[in-house]
């Protein structure tokens, strides 16, 4: 396929990371993919294919989705918009863990219908087997209409934890057959509980973790025990709900997320305190959400998500908005962020 043109607009190209020791390098700033399944409120595949379209435009070539979003609806809407580029100009990563499959009668209500809106006639079930992970990539690679996956994640191992012996020797040799044999780069998992990793490094040979809300500018949980274990390891970290769910993204009045719930009163008494110090600065809130994690050195990129091309615009402007030193400092000196959390130094 020879691929429809992209046409660069940016002055300073996106700086692209390695995963790992893999090879496989991403563009620091990426696209989330949970957003254009229709998280909090729907999305149509014109906004997603506007979202992307302008991602490619703007120097954007990481794409991240999952099954479980939308039920197949980001795959699809990511896929059908990326008909037509080049599949060496963009990289996808996709996670297994949960089987999509017709309804039979009426779908049973879960806790997805909570946050994704518009759910297609689709349940799920879980299965971190052999067969069931390589029946989730290829189901995978039909929505998204490729013929090849660059990562592949181990879905929130959380949910499922009492099956972690099936995810380590069911999932796992599956991914790691695929990895040597070069049909997929590099392998994972995706977590919203960042000590979820130890266990996981212990037993296998991955290249990244995604790690959700975990290490951001509001909390970072993450720094202590996962990932200096990490570093060590030569492991990447791919942050994601940079914004933690909409509430470094916001007004910081009402009817904020927080991890998908509505943000208690601490935590946005705390971001408040801190886009306090951003506006003497003049620096958005946003701007040093999204460039806090990247400062960290085994960070590989930070996937905020986009339903349309302004938002992407914005998550670009935001990525590259300049912040004084002093601002970190700051940040730092009102016990808002710990002293060994890195920034930016000079």
């Amino acid at each position: 396929m020879a691929g429809k043109t992209i046409t660069k607009e940016r002055s300073t190209p996106i700086e692209t990371r390695e995963i790992g020791k893999t090879g496989l390098r991403v563009t620091t700033l990426g696209l989330g993919g949970a957003a254009l399944g229709g998280l909090y409120s729907d999305v149509t595949q014109d906004m997603a294919t506007d979202s992307l379209n302008r991602a490619l435009e703007l120097g954007v070539r990481y794409f991240d989705t999952a099954p479980q979003y939308g039920f197949g609806k980001s795959e699809t809407y990511i896929g059908n918009a990326l008909q037509g580029v080049n599949r060496n100009d963009f990289v996808i990563s996709t996670k297994i863990g949960r089987i999509l499959e017709p309804v039979k009668g009426e779908r049973k209500k879960s806790y997805i219908d909570d946050i994704f809106k518009n759910l297609p006639e689709v349940t799920f079930r879980f299965d971190y087997t052999r067969d069931g992970t390589l029946r989730s990539i290829e189901d995978s690679m039909k929505r998204l209409q490729v013929d090849k996956l660059d990562i592949v994640l181990i879905h929130d191992p959380n949910e499922q934890w009492h099956d972690y012996k099936t995810m380590i020797e069911g999932a796992y040799p599956a991914l790691a057959e695929l990895r040597s044999q070069g049909v997929i780069k590099a392998i994972g998992c995706g977590l919203d509980f960042a000590e979820n990793s130890l266990p996981f490094m212990r037993d296998g040979d991955f290249d990244c973790f995604l790690i959700a809300g975990r290490y951001t500018l509001l909390e970072q949980p993450a720094l202590i025990d996962a990932m200096p274990t990490m570093e060590k390891k030569g492991i990447s970290v791919i942050i994601g709900g940079p914004y933690n769910s909409g509430v470094l993204a916001s007004d910081l009045s009402t009817n904020i997320k927080y991890h998908y719930l509505d943000a208690p009163y601490h935590v946005l008494a705390k971001a408040r305190r801190m886009k306090a110090v951003c506006d003497r600065y003049n620096v958005p809130l946003k701007a040093a959400a999204l460039q806090f994690g990247l400062v960290h050195p085994i960070v590989a990129a930070t996937i905020p998500g986009a339903r349309t091309g302004t938002e992407m615009e914005d998550n670009v402007r935001m990525v590259n908005h300049p912040i004084p030193v002093d601002m970190w400092n700051e940040l730092k000196h009102e016990d808002l962020l710990p002293e060994e959390a890195p920034t930016p130094t000079g």
